[in-house]
């Protein structure tokens, strides 16, 4: 089932929404590293279900606990192992689709592909197994505290940014509930965000990130890309349709002439249409990068779909789910992009 993300530095997950816990193993962590317990619990904290009035209200501590790779607060080197338990299900909610397939979701597919499947909450392919991303994330961080990477909202629904992330004050991120640093923006993407849920419905959005001091040479110029491992990275999060980095579709528009970074006697460029990554390896100048998430499936409001015998059945999502997913999925963007940077200066 594919349940390992990375190459030299792995992680490995395990764990259902409505199950007993989910967690993980790390391996491949040097020894040595003095790893800080509370800010990997804080990366989780700002993943955490239940933690404003615009997410889902399933109210999960989220605690991580760890059992091995770790003494006297430095890695060992060994096999890092932890796990997150799950308190607050109610799979009850989930009772109505135990036949039924909801439109948009994986219990079609996955159902088509092993023929049994956990139903409360998605199981497996629920997005409350990112909380596990999110540990292993700032594990990575912790492995190259010199890179910084920052991620943010950039739009939700037809609310965009207008500014580029050297525009604005990244600073501001964790200042309002949407995680967007422009204030004015921000406001109205949460304003949004209630409408649609007041309506019974979701909304989709982009995430940005830009991932600074990037060293030259990350990344393989053929089929391991550093750009190719960051798509990978971000295309396997729930709800994510799109993935572009550098000019991106822009630049499709552009003659050669234009899109070309030019350089400076320093080796830096005087733009950056590139995204930090020229033939799949790092440059040296800022990666940015931009991820779209749908709507989340889940709506509250009726819908035509088949249960498993082919039969039209109507149904309507209950239980607790996000109006929008993009404020949650900033910390995940991050996670998922650490991991890919710490795997490559590990290789």
């Amino acid at each position: 089932m594919s349940n390992t993300f990375g190459k030299k530095l792995t992680l490995t997950t395990f764990g259902e929404s409505h199950g007993e816990a989910i967690g993980g193993v790390v391996d491949g962590c040097p020894p040595g590293i003095n790893l800080d317990l509370e800010e990997i619990q804080q990366e989780l904290n700002r993943r955490k279900p239940g933690q404003s009035k615009i997410v889902t209200q399933r109210k999960e501590p989220d605690e991580v606990q760890f059992f091995s790779g770790i003494f006297e607060g430095k890695t060992t080197g060994t096999s890092i192992g932890f796990h997150i338990k799950n308190q607050q299900q109610r799979s009850k909610d989930y009772d109505h689709i135990k036949n039924s397939y909801r439109p948009s979701h994986a219990d079609f597919t996955y159902d088509a592909k092993y023929g049994h499947r956990d139903y409360r909450g998605g199981g497996r392919t629920s997005a409350r197994e990112t909380a596990n991303w999110v540990v292993g994330g700032a594990i990575a961080k912790q492995i190259i505290p010199n890179i910084k990477i920052q991620a943010y909202t950039s739009s939700v629904g037809s609310i965009f940014l207008e500014k580029n992330y050297q525009e604005l004050d990244l600073g501001l991120v964790e200042s309002n509930i949407v995680r967007c640093p422009d204030q004015t923006a921000a406001t109205s993407m949460i304003d949004l965000i209630n409408i649609t849920r007041k309506q019974g419905d979701t909304i989709g959005g982009t995430v940005s990130c830009v991932i600074k001091n990037v060293p030259v040479g990350l990344g393989n110029p053929i089929f391991d890309k550093l750009h190719a491992r960051l798509a990978h990275a971000m295309l396997s999060i729930n709800a994510v349709k799109g993935f572009e980095y550098g000019s991106g579709f822009e630049g499709s528009k552009m003659n050669g002439s234009e899109h070309n970074d030019i350089f400076n006697k320093d080796q830096t460029t005087k733009t950056n249409r590139s995204g930090g990554i020229q033939g799949g390896i790092s440059n040296g100048m800022d990666i940015y990068f931009r991820v779209a998430f749908k709507p989340v499936a889940t709506i509250m409001q009726y819908q035509e779909t088949i249960d498993k015998h082919g039969n039209s059945v109507e149904m309507i999502g209950k239980g607790r789910h996000d109006p929008c997913v993009v404020p949650r999925a900033v910390p995940i963007v991050e996670a998922m992009a650490a991991l890919v940077l710490a795997d490559f200066t590990l290789l």
